[in-house]
């Protein structure tokens, strides 16, 4: 994780050195890291000045510990392969401050699937706030999307993350 986190500062720092014409833009596709639930991969494509498609691809450990009658406990990991894609809007005038701080929200689709655990599909609503540098193509962002699963097992679950991007012109 903190080797993810070095390699995000080197390209800030590469591209505000190196660059005078490179800025963060509310246009162009979007790639980073995503930690939390899940963590793994995330992409954002913008469709309009206000408007993007988000999508992250990563796992969760889903794990448990289970204590034996003979005292000793055992971890048990439910790994789980993790896809989502959501649509979201971005409020650009909700606070007021000389970087660019903008809330967003939206929904979309998440899927889930793994080692010994059913395959599920759900409906989600993600909201978050992002930080968007006027002089770097890169992007801060944390999130928190609560899931509606609708296939077996349906029931009710909780995505978060924070992770940054990198645009690409």
């Amino acid at each position: 994780m903190i080797r993810h986190f070095m390699i995000i500062s080197i390209l800030s720092i590469s591209c505000t050195t190196f660059s005078n014409r490179l800025c963060a833009q509310t246009t162009g596709v979007g790639a980073g890291i995503i930690v939390g639930g899940p963590t793994g991969i995330t992409a954002k494509f913008w469709t309009s000045g206000q408007n993007a498609i988000d999508l992250s691809l990563g796992w969760s450990d889903n794990g448990q510990w289970t204590t034996f009658r003979n005292g000793y406990a055992y971890y048990y990991s439910q790994s789980l392969l993790h896809i989502n894609a959501d649509y979201v809007w971005h409020s650009f005038h909700a606070i007021k401050s000389t970087e660019r701080f903008p809330l967003y929200y939206g929904a979309g689709v998440d899927f889930d699937s793994g080692n010994s655990v059913q395959t599920a599909f759900g409906l989600r609503a993600v909201g978050g706030i992002e930080w968007i540098p006027h002089s770097v193509p890169l992007d801060v962002f944390l999130e928190l999307a609560p899931v509606i699963y609708l296939s077996p097992p349906a029931g009710l679950g909780l995505d978060a993350g924070f992770g940054a991007r990198f645009f690409f012109h």
